[in-house]
């Protein structure tokens, strides 16, 4: 492809998960002219899932096939330090993505499957990988940097790297949208805290369209609460299990990641750490519930202050995520403890707003904005890969 010309044509978005596989393909204006994928996955690169969406759906809405694709783009989890934007995928590009595995061994094996499987089925057409971490890439070093031996951050490469990034970008750039569109004019630098909250969950502070900061760190297990996962914890706390609590590196591992969170604090079974069913459990008198609401909006509340400070401040704060979207219960927890920074929320509007869909949720005279963005890491996905075909720079 030509620089200029991938603004012509459809974007299939590849959106792999750890068991899922989404399928979009957005015109030049970002709508979505056919959806699909797997809901179950085993992670091969075999086209048959890819191949039939293509034949089917595609062509049901409109598009005349394969021809009409003239770029894919590809979520991938983790970046590392080489790939800080939207890269054109190419052989040694699959080996980069490899070699990060072991930082994300869920997701980017799967990544990379999707990426041969789209290969394999739309020969010839470019091919764009678009990272979660990519976004973090500019964290100030005071944000970025771990308290540890400076030896073993240049041996290791450790930093703080971020995810969660596409639905950050997306998110901070349509508050920045709302808000041009009603009352005064934004501050500039606009600065808002936005929130991904789901399964996985995490905030970033961003100024003037910059991340600076961020609550998950050299993996995805750092910052807030989760379903199953721990957020932070106390690093000695996990020295004195490994030594004095019987626990393996293996048991402790699985654990923090699959059984902790709030699975963890309800004593749920492990992987059922769904917050709506917590809600019924605490509505219905159970202690452990009770207190896992509890810790989870503590959390959120005091991180969300915590990347206000790292702005000197707050203009915005953005919910997202299927949480953040459909759980006004959530939203109505983090801002009951955050009148000090100015935020207020209309409780009918809240309670009576319905997921998918973009809004002001503020109080009247409230300082700080208040907002609701439907995530849309696709369309973020599209733009970067647009952006990277012609010649522009993916994160302006």
């Amino acid at each position: 492809m030509t620089a200029g010309t991938a603004g012509a044509g459809l974007v299939l978005v590849v959106n792999t998960g750890s068991s899922s596989l989404k399928l979009s393909l957005l015109d030049p204006a970002g709508a979505v002219t056919a959806s699909g994928g797997l809901d179950r996955w085993d992670g091969s690169a075999g086209t048959a899932g890819l191949r039939g969406f293509l034949a089917g759906q595609a062509g049901q809405a409109g598009c005349t096939g394969p021809a009409s694709i003239t770029a894919v783009g590809h979520r991938v989890v983790h970046g590392g330090r080489r790939f800080t934007a939207a890269t054109v995928i190419d052989d040694q590009v699959i080996e980069g993505l490899a070699a990060l595995t072991d930082l994300a061994p869920l997701h980017q094996p799967r990544a990379i499957a999707g990426i041969e499987a789209a290969r394999a089925a739309l020969p010839g057409v470019p091919q764009v990988a678009c990272f979660d971490t990519a976004f973090h890439a500019s964290l100030p070093a005071a944000a970025a940097t771990y308290a540890l031996p400076a030896g073993w951050t240049a041996r290791f490469g450790l930093r703080r790297y971020g995810f969660h990034g596409l639905s950050h970008a997306h998110a901070a750039r349509r508050a920045a949208e709302l808000l041009a569109g009603t009352g005064p004019p934004a501050p500039d630098p606009l600065r808002i805290v936005s929130c991904h909250l789901g399964a996985g969950a995490s905030l970033a502070a961003i100024s003037g369209g910059q991340s600076v900061d961020t609550t998950m760190g050299f993996t995805p297990l750092e910052g807030l609460v989760m379903a199953t996962r721990s957020g932070s914890v106390d690093p000695g706390l996990l020295v004195w299990l490994l030594r004095h609590g019987g626990v393996t590196v293996a048991d402790l591992g699985d654990k923090l990641e699959h059984a902790s969170g709030l699975a963890g604090l309800a004593g749920l079974p492990t992987g059922s750490g769904d917050l709506r069913d917590i809600r019924q459990a605490a509505a219905a008198g159970d202690p452990h519930a009770q207190t896992a609401i509890g810790v989870h909006a503590h959390r959120l509340r005091r991180e969300i202050a915590a990347m206000a400070a790292a702005m000197d401040g707050l203009d915005a704060l953005v919910f997202t995520g299927g949480i953040g979207e459909y759980q006004p219960e959530t939203r109505a927890e983090a801002a009951a403890g955050l009148g000090f920074l100015g935020v207020a929320i209309d409780r009918q509007t809240n309670d009576t707003l319905r997921g998918g869909e973009d809004a002001d949720i503020s109080a009247p005279g409230a300082h700080v904005r208040t907002l609701v963005v439907a995530t849309r890491e696709d369309l973020e996905i599209a733009r970067q890969v647009r952006a990277a075909l012609d010649g522009a720079d993916p994160a302006g």
